[in-house]
Formats: structure tokens, sequence, C-alpha cells
């Protein structure tokens, strides 16, 4: 199933589930109040919701069904509890410090690390993006993120999978002059990650990828455009550490709870300062990404400039 969080007409904001390439169900009108109207609180009591969504999804009541061109798409999860970004590919890693004359981490290859990132500036498909002032160097990151729909401590790797409820596009913007500053004292990223994270279009329950499951991810084609013009291309299955690797360090002596986003990191080619200024610039107003991976669709946002408060 596909899960997402939408805007009515009359304003109201409801989650549900898309019924197919057309339609969404606002679960709670559907449900006649049986489901609940978001889903942080559909997370909380996810196994048995997931059965009452499907059963609801198999019948035929028209009742809170809605064409996709009549609401507008939101940030699947815009309040996630929680969101930690993992660095799980090395093909990212190894390049983007290749271009600042590093040599690689041996460290990196001991532990799967993470930082915390701005759980309050999520956006969604076809937000605009503003321009942090003061950022000159504006990057996407093409990433896969994992939801947590179940609540657990020092979770094993064995177990890590019962503990996902679906996966989503992610892209973790950056500024990354701003990044390149304040890492130079040793703590972060922080204020050039602050800004905006896009999750979307809907979160892709964990059965409908387990057919793609090779190695320690899927085999998902990565990519991202520019203005259409193509830039990143990789695959999910590329990745070093597994989702139950990084659950596994995440949970280690700290609770874990639904609702909360796990993101790979960078795929390999997924952002401009891996590609370099000879294959693309800095991002500016204007511009629109586009960052599609297979099974879990095509996640758009535009940039604007920002506006100086005073």
């Amino acid at each position: 199933m596909k899960f997402v969080t939408f805007e009515k007409n009359d304003g109201k904001i409801r989650a549900g589930f898309l019924l197919d390439q057309e339609h969404a169900v606002d679960m709670f009108e559907m449900s006649d109040g049986e489901l609940p109207d978001n889903l942080i609180d559909f997370l909380d009591n996810c196994e048995e919701n997931l059965k009452k969504a499907a059963f609801f999804s198999s019948t035929n009541k028209q009742q809170g069904v809605y064409s996709l061109k009549e609401i507008r798409l939101l940030a699947p999860l815009p309040l996630p509890r929680s969101f930690r970004d993992f660095y799980a590919f090395e093909a990212h890693v190894k390049t983007a410090r290749e271009n600042r004359g590093l040599e690689m981490i041996p460290e990196w290859y001991e532990i799967p690390v993470y930082y915390f990132s701005n759980h309050l500036a999520i956006k969604g498909p076809g937000e605009e993006i503003i321009k942090p002032l003061g950022c000159n160097w504006l990057d996407y990151e093409l990433e896969i993120a994992c939801i947590i729909g179940k609540e657990g401590r020092n979770i094993r790797v064995a177990d890590a999978d019962e503990y996902i409820f679906g996966y989503c596009i992610l892209n973790d913007w950056s500024a990354r002059d701003l990044q390149r500053k304040e890492m130079k004292i040793g703590l972060g990223p922080a204020k050039g990650k602050d800004f905006a994270t896009s999750i979307g279009p809907w979160i892709v329950t964990k059965d409908e990828l387990e057919p793609l499951k090779t190695g320690k991810g899927f085999d998902l084609s990565m990519k991202a455009r520019v203005n259409g013009e193509l830039l990143s291309a990789g695959n999910m299955k590329e990745i070093f550490y597994s989702f139950g690797e990084m659950i596994e360090r995440a949970s280690a002596g700290v609770t874990l709870y639904p609702g909360e986003i796990i993101g790979s990191g960078t795929v390999g080619t997924g952002c401009i300062l891996e590609l370099g200024q000879d294959v693309h610039r800095w991002l500016l107003p204007g511009d629109i990404v586009e960052l599609e991976i297979d099974c879990l669709g095509v996640l758009q946002n535009s940039i604007i400039e920002g506006t100086e408060v005073k």
C-alpha cells in the first residue's frame, strides 16, 4: 500500500492511502472514524491499523475517495517524531572526500554513523524550498528513507525488518558553504542541513519492495534531475550498510518509536558536491529538482529566494 497525507478543498488535512493511480482515500472518513486522521496515530497501532486499512481498501465504498486532481499531496509524514540521517553509501563518501583532497576514513567501515536533522522542517512534493540566507552553494541529496512502525530498543539486525513500516524518497537539502564552515569546528552538520528536508510523494509499505530485495538493499534505480537534465543515477542495491544495520546502531541503548525517519545518506553520484561544478552549478532560485526512485515515485520541488526578516 501507498500511504499519503493530503489537503482537501475544505482545508482539512487528512491521511490515507492510494486506491489506484488516480484516487486517494481519506481513511478516517472511509472508516467512519475507525482509522485515525493522521499517520503518527496510525503508526502507534500499526499492525492492527494496517489490517483495517487493507480491509477498507478492498471494499467498494466510495465514501472518502478523492481524485488526486482535487487534493494537494503533502509530506506523507509531515511531523515525524525524529529524523536521523545516515551515511551508508560508500561511493558517495569516497568521491565527496576525494573532491576535497581527503582520504577515506577507516572508521567509516566499522560503524554506520548518522546525525540528527530538523524533523520540524519537513517538506512535501511540490513544495517550494527557500534558499537559506547567506547560502551560495545549495545542493540536493538523493536518498531513500525508512519509516519506523514499531517501538523497539537494542534491535538486532536480524529482527530489524519487523520494525520498518515502509519506505519513501528523501531529499536532504544542503547548504554546502554553511556546512563546510561549521564542520571545520568538528561538530555537525547542523545549520547547513537545518532548513529543509523533503520526503514523499508517499510511503510504500515494506511488503511491496520485498520481491526486489538483493544483498543489503533493494534493486531500485535512483535518479535526480535538475530542470529536466539527468544528473544523478545510482541504485539502492549499492548500499554498504543495510537499514537493519542502521536500525541496530540507532536503537543501541535507545528506544525507537513509530513515526521516526531514518535516512540512508546519499547514493553514489547523488549530489552536486560529489559530481563537481564542471557537471552542474549549485542550485539557484527557479531551479526544479526531481528525485525518482523505482516503485517510490517522483519527488519534485522548486527553489525560491529567501527574504531577510528585519
